[in-house]
């Protein structure tokens, strides 16, 4: 487990290292046009960084027997800020959506926070009701009517990628916890006529879909995002153009230090960089499951095994989205993007992970 948890501090810290260069290298023109300080986004970037660090070395100090305890009380402290994020001149409001509140100079995201709220609650809940998990009324029916209500609450914002990875996340603790499956794929089908209204009949989500199929149909509007993420990794061939040289960046694809920056990594470092960054991710995975399958506890199996799966989930995404495997949706690459509240989330995350690592390692 020592191993493990070596393995996972040191690929992070090297996803975080990259991620502080990139955002440089992806910002620091756009900075100093539009804000007038080249270093804007980084120094922004670092605060969030630093309180990452911060935040993951207090989940590796709780107690895991407390964070049980306690997980009631995140769930809906987590509700609560979902719910006053929606309230005009409480929440803010940026491009239609209200998702954020303003702290001082930085942003926080509350539906970050929900993620793994979620998963802590459902972690506990699933571990306690382990004999009756497979009843209805007392088994599914109590995770199901919480996890509807957050989804809604992030729906209203809205934010139908944050929704779609809490959804995911939970159906798989649901399914791995031993769920009836015939519960979980009558939810899914009586979910269906919902996503069909979310996805095809919402003009610009629809346009996304249609946009995701053929691109080049609307290469000038819709399409112009996901075009300029195929020439910059087109560009990029086996080594790159070289750090800080990328033309893509220049005001061609939007969103590159955030969203997009995945592209820029590929044009910038070239294939040898972007697939460096993909075995990265795939070497967590593997080391953080190795802290799953060693867990001595049910609680402590669920929670880990949620957390590697959320990083993993929205690093799929995040880089299906910038090679046009996945329609485009904002959900920013972990430990890379620029996006405030997901990285300070993201090693809050890598911190409950390495205290389960630690705490088998001492039972051992």
């Amino acid at each position: 487990m020592r191993n493990a948890r070596s393995s996972i501090f040191i690929i992070v810290a090297a996803l975080a290292a990259i991620g502080v260069v990139m955002i440089y290298s992806t910002s620091a023109i756009y900075a100093h046009e539009r804000m007038g300080d080249s270093l804007y986004f980084l120094k922004r970037h670092l605060i969030y960084l630093g309180v990452g660090i911060f935040m993951m070395i207090c989940a590796m100090a709780v107690n895991i027997q407390t964070l049980k305890r306690i997980s009631k009380p995140i769930m809906g402290f987590s509700a609560l800020l979902l719910v006053l994020v929606l309230i005009p001149h409480i929440g803010r409001e940026a491009a239609g959506a209200r998702r954020w509140f303003r702290i001082g100079p930085l942003n926080f995201q509350p539906s970050e926070f929900a993620k793994i709220a979620i998963i802590v609650y459902f972690a506990d809940l699933l571990a306690r009701k382990e004999k009756l998990i497979k009843s209805f009324i007392y088994g599914y029916l109590p995770p199901i009517l919480v996890l509807g209500l957050v989804l809604g609450l992030v729906l209203l914002e809205p934010d139908l990628g944050t929704a779609m990875v809490i959804l995911i996340i939970s159906a798989l603790m649901l399914f791995v916890s031993g769920v009836n499956m015939a519960y979980i794929s009558a939810s899914f089908l009586a979910s269906i006529p919902a996503l069909y209204v979310l996805l095809f009949r919402i003009p610009y989500r629809r346009k996304r879909m249609m946009i995701f199929l053929n691109p080049w149909s609307d290469k000038r509007g819709a399409g112009f995002q996901i075009i300029q993420s195929f020439i910059a990794i087109g560009s990029g061939g086996l080594l790159g153009v070289g750090l800080g040289q990328s033309r893509q960046k220049l005001f061609y694809l939007p969103a590159s230090h955030t969203d997009f920056i995945f592209s820029i990594i590929g044009e910038e470092l070239g294939f040898l960089g972007a697939a460096t960054v993909v075995i990265l991710f795939i070497l967590f995975v593997w080391e953080g499951m190795k802290i799953t399958f060693r867990a001595e506890a049910k609680f402590e199996k669920l929670l880990s095994m949620a957390l590697v799966s959320l990083i993993a989930l929205e690093a799929v995404i995040n880089i299906g989205v910038a090679t046009g495997v996945l329609p485009t949706k904002g959900l920013p690459l972990p430990f890379i993007s620029y996006g405030g509240t997901s990285l300070i989330f993201h090693l809050t995350a890598v911190g409950l992970l390495l205290n389960i690592a630690k705490a088998n390692e001492v039972y051992r």
